[in-house]
């Protein structure tokens, strides 16, 4: 597929630079075309105790939440998708669950009698979660700011491509630089929610079958061998 259409990916790094890895060794054009970047924010850790669990939403909330974050490795950790389960015990939490599909999904299955209390570390920006009848503190430890496109995204998008979208922010800034183009490009989404958050429009829009970088180039695959080109 290295002949292809280029396959496009906008996360953040470091992120983007481990999807561009996998990708390139299925065969993929592959392209970096970061359109946010991470960075820490100052914050104070809450007492463990006042806690029965932590949330992760994202790997930057392990890798940027400094050493404030070992104040609250007491605390079972619950992370959405490989990668930030990865990260988490890369900084010392314990991973209890590692949810396969998105944040909601993983609070509703991690809710309990016996977890109620739950501590959120999460990024400036965040999704609006339904808790039910749990007690859900947001922390903001990182921020993700937008940046403006590398210099070969207009040369990139002027012909057919598939993107990735590994975020509801990021499928909202796709779909905004893209413009009309997306009448031929191709658009992967993590999750159904990223997926709507892109709009309409597109050549083709996918949905992977679960939250991780696999099932997305999964995806892409299969619109490849469908003729997104």
């Amino acid at each position: 597929m290295s002949d292809g259409v280029p396959l496009i990916v906008t996360r953040p790094e470091p992120g983007n630079a481990a999807t561009r890895a996998r990708a390139r060794s299925l065969g993929f054009d592959v392209h970096a075309m970061p359109l946010f970047a991470a960075r820490p924010l100052r914050w104070t850790p809450p007492a463990a105790a006042d806690f029965d669990a932590l949330l992760l939403t994202s790997a930057f909330a392990a890798r940027l939440a400094g050493p404030g974050l070992a104040t609250l490795a007491s605390l079972p950790a619950y992370a959405v998708g490989a990668a930030t389960a990865e990260a988490a015990r890369a900084a010392g939490l314990t991973v209890a669950m590692t949810g396969a599909a998105d944040a909601q999904r993983l609070l509703d299955e991690m809710t309990s009698p016996k977890i109620a209390r739950i501590l959120w570390l999460c990024g400036r920006d965040r999704t609006v979660l339904h808790t039910g009848d749990a007690a859900l503190a947001p922390l903001p430890c990182y921020a993700v700011d937008p940046v403006d496109p590398p210099g070969q995204w207009r040369a990139l998008i002027a012909v057919p491509a598939i993107l990735l979208a590994h975020s509801a922010r990021a499928a909202e800034r796709i779909a905004v630089l893209a413009g009309t183009a997306r009448a031929h490009l191709s658009l992967v989404a993590i999750s159904a929610a990223v997926a709507a958050a892109a709009g309409q429009g597109w050549r083709a829009l996918a949905v992977a079958a679960e939250a991780n970088d696999a099932a997305m180039l999964a995806q892409a695959r299969a619109l490849w061998h469908k003729g997104a080109k």
